[in-house]
């Protein structure tokens, strides 16, 4: 848990952020209102944890869901907030939703495009000329990889035309 009361605190940017929206333009709040919203919002957050937590415990869950926040609120007498909360939610899974669609959509993009070969007339690579047959040219890599591979066989080659 918390090491001292006041980490269970939401933070005051936060808390100062809400504020601004939530009050019309030209009001000033001051450092003092700040900071008993601020507490006030952290006392409620932290009983409604505690609502939520008592009804996931009672049907055996360690896990707090939505439906276990709407009944705490139901629990702490704030029924009239459920309505609102239940559309909130239902746009935040929504959002999440497809927030996973599109990651999908991009992972799968993503493997298409790895998949897909090079160019028709090769793979891209160094030594493609190699790989189609031909003798490598200056600078090419051989066989083995290495440019001096290449080379030897060049020199090699034109020795034999000589001949």
């Amino acid at each position: 848990m918390a090491e001292k009361p006041e980490d269970l605190n939401l933070p005051a940017s936060v808390v100062t952020r809400i504020m601004k929206e939530a009050i019309p333009d030209g009001v000033a709040v001051s450092k003092e209102a700040r900071q008993a919203i601020s507490k006030a919002a952290s006392v409620f957050v932290l009983y409604c944890t505690s609502c939520s937590n008592s009804h996931a415990t009672k049907v055996k869950r360690k896990t707090l869901l939505g439906a276990d926040v709407l009944a705490a609120m139901g629990d702490m007498e704030f029924e009239h907030f459920v309505p609102d909360l239940k559309e909130s939610l239902t746009a935040f899974r929504k959002d999440q939703q497809e927030k996973k669609e599109t990651a999908a959509e991009r992972r799968k993009a993503a493997q298409a495009a790895a998949s897909v070969p090079g160019p028709a007339t090769g793979s891209g690579l160094a030594n493609d000329s190699v790989l189609n047959g031909a003798s490598p040219g200056p600078g090419s890599v051989g066989e083995n990889g290495s440019l001096a591979d290449a080379q030897d066989r060049q020199d090699g080659e034109g020795e034999q035309d000589e001949s």
